[in-house]
């Protein structure tokens, strides 16, 4: 009898453990992709189209053009790190760790030298790039006639509710939005994210992160962008990347996060 029960025992222990390691590795991946985000978004390009576009345009236009580029950016830059682990998870996870660690030093070499009043350089940028934007939407609706969406009411009442998400400004957000982020730090970080973490919690806390920031700028517009210090994100940033990389030092890569 206890040749045959045995086995019994050690499956449902095996089972267990094996949910509870999925269950951290998820929460341990979700917690390190919105930490990363935040860090790395507060204060970046994106963060001022967004704060930018919303004092101009509808609010929830700018939202949704601006969530669905981030969200589409990030499943893409998850898939792009989830494709890594063909090659053995111990070389992607100390190269992943390494990333981290020159993520690190370089946004607190950055962040030391930048001035207070660093990201009004920045901000001037994206304001000149919504502009020449701005001008060419104003050429289009000459050509097309006056009945825009987003300058109040006009002649198109019918066709509001479904134009109101396909407007020029809905495409202009999705479009400034996505060709920012692309190659962007918080691009880079989710790939290496999602190369060592589990990627479901990667793509659910990098876009949770992604829709605090944006939903941040899209409410507070520019007195948020003008009050935000972006010498000290980038100087927490480099330290939160830099803990990242000396958490690998006490973590084996087959720990199962």
């Amino acid at each position: 009898l206890q040749k045959g029960s045995s086995p019994v025992v050690p499956v449902h222990i095996v089972s267990e453990e094996s949910a509870d390691k999925t269950n951290l590795g998820f929460i341990h991946a979700f917690v390190a992709a919105i930490s990363v985000i935040i860090v790395s978004e507060l204060g970046d390009k994106t963060f001022f189209i967004a704060a930018i576009m919303a004092m101009r345009y509808n609010r929830l236009t700018v939202l949704a053009g601006a969530m669905l580029a981030l969200g589409l950016m990030t499943c893409l830059s998850v898939l792009f790190g989830y494709a890594t682990t063909v090659i053995p998870r111990v070389y992607t996870y100390y190269v992943s760790t390494a990333l981290f660690a020159i993520f690190g030093i370089r946004m607190l070499r950055e962040g030391l030298k930048m001035s207070p009043d660093e990201g009004q350089e920045e901000l001037e940028e994206v304001q000149a790039e919504i502009k020449k934007k701005d001008e060419e939407l104003q050429r289009t609706k000459l050509l097309n006639g006056p009945g825009d969406v987003e300058s109040g009411p006009g002649t198109t009442i019918p066709q509001k509710k479904w134009l109101h998400f396909i407007s020029p400004i809905f495409v202009q957000a999705f479009t400034l939005t996505f060709l920012a982020e692309w190659g962007d730090r918080s691009q880079l970080t989710t790939i290496v994210l999602a190369a060592r973490e589990d990627p479901y919690g990667v793509a659910v806390g990098g876009t949770v992160g992604h829709c605090l920031c944006t939903g941040l700028a899209v409410i507070g517009g520019r007195m948020i962008a003008q009050k935000i210090s972006v010498r000290t994100v980038t100087i927490i940033g480099g330290i939160v990347f830099l803990a990242f990389a000396f958490s690998a030092l006490f973590i084996s890569p087959d720990s199962g996060f």
